[in-house]
């Protein structure tokens, strides 16, 4: 990772940086686009090989079939475009968790408004502690949140704030039961190439991830699965030339699969790129073995942060993925500016970043993060606070 090379890297969750296997991945796509004609016969099955064989290698990482997956620029649109689509009636409610995206809440408030729609919540923001117990929190919180109106949920699987993580198979399964089974809308924008995703993706409605985080693929480019039941109730949004099954003057019919929700003309060498990037994240074991290596950093860094006077982590026990949210304050215990901190690390060649709700600091750690690194942020962290003094 060409990224990696002059600096120390905490900020997966925001972008990952492109593998040297993957930039090639993308040069060599354009030339052979070129080579063959950007618009000619040659052209079009290597375009098909190359965005069919990245949704099909997605839906075996989402555990679905490949009809049920929709490419897309990134989560929010892949999170937005199957909304506007469904059967929406005034006085219906959506159920959004307190710690979603401000990019998705956005788009939520005005979906509410165009339709008339109700806004409610369901806290799970201050969920800090271990697996088991915030399961059991959130199907209790859920139960008591829904009403006879609730017409979709809004949850993340891995909360982009606190770094917790959602039973998000365990909340389909509980609004399967609900007397209008509620539509489950997942923000999996921290979850693919950091979890295990195919148990969640499958259950959920509108499952939406993108490429350029923890899958260290290239900006540009999501992708979105959808429910069986979500496709067949839904109607396009943004419709162009790839929402329809048949291309040419008259064609009209839509897509049945998740395509229908596909608009127009995207770049293809970032579908080569980010096949290649997921192919890189393979090689190196199945999901599992994976996170697991992921945690053995996040929980060094978390570990070392309990000893750090004036610093409190947002989780009270080791991190279930690689975010490690924290406050760092003054021996008076005033917060200390997370912007001046993200400056000054910074200025030592070390990045992470700042979130404003909770007003904290955020590092991601990564199978390439190392041991070595997670000890220089630790010991970063402590000369910040002794400088605070």
């Amino acid at each position: 990772m060409p990224a990696l090379a002059n600096k120390t890297y905490f900020n997966y969750g925001g972008q990952g940086p492109l593998p040297s296997p993957s930039l090639a991945a993308i040069s060599e796509a354009f030339a052979t686009i070129q080579e063959l004609g950007p618009f000619s016969d040659a052209v079009w099955p290597y375009v098909n090989r190359t965005v069919s064989g990245l949704r099909q290698r997605l839906a075996t990482w989402f555990g679905v079939d490949a009809a049920r997956v929709a490419f897309t620029e990134n989560v929010t649109s892949g999170c937005v475009l199957p909304l506007w689509g469904l059967p929406w009636e005034a006085g219906d409610e959506l159920l959004i968790s307190d710690a979603e995206h401000y990019g998705v809440v956005a788009a939520l408030q005005e979906l509410a408004r165009r339709h008339q729609l109700r806004i409610t919540t369901l806290a799970v923001a201050d969920l800090t502690g271990d697996g088991d117990p915030t399961a059991t929190a959130v199907n209790e919180r859920l139960e008591a949140a829904l009403s006879p109106r609730t017409r979709l949920v809004v949850l993340s699987h891995l909360l982009w704030n606190t770094g917790q993580t959602m039973p998000i198979a365990a909340v389909a399964a509980q609004l399967a039961g609900h007397s209008r089974h509620p539509w489950l809308l997942v923000d999996a924008a921290q979850s693919l190439g950091s979890l295990p995703v195919a148990e969640a993706a499958a259950a959920a409605d509108i499952y939406a991830c993108t490429g350029h985080k923890w899958c260290c693929g290239p900006e540009g480019l999501g992708a979105v699965a959808l429910s069986e039941r979500l496709l067949e109730a839904s109607s396009p949004t943004v419709i162009g030339w790839r929402t329809l099954e048949h291309d040419g003057p008259g064609a009209g019919g839509y897509h049945r699969d998740a395509r229908r929700f596909e608009v127009a003309t995207s770049c293809t060498p970032l579908f080569a790129g980010l096949n290649q990037s997921l192919q890189l994240l393979e090689a190196e074991g199945d999901a599992d073995a994976r996170l697991a290596a992921i945690r053995q950093r996040s929980h060094q860094l978390w570990e070392g942060l309990q000893q750090s006077p004036g610093v409190r982590t947002l989780l009270a026990v080791p991190p279930p993925a690689g975010l490690v949210s924290l406050i760092m304050a003054d021996p008076r215990g005033q917060a200390l500016d997370p912007a001046a901190i993200v400056k000054q690390l910074g200025d030592r060649g070390t990045w992470l970043r700042t979130l404003e709700s909770p007003r904290c600091l955020r590092a991601c750690t990564h199978l390439v993060s190392t041991a070595d690194e997670v000890e220089r942020l630790l010991d970063q962290l402590s000369s910040l606070a002794k400088k605070a003094l």
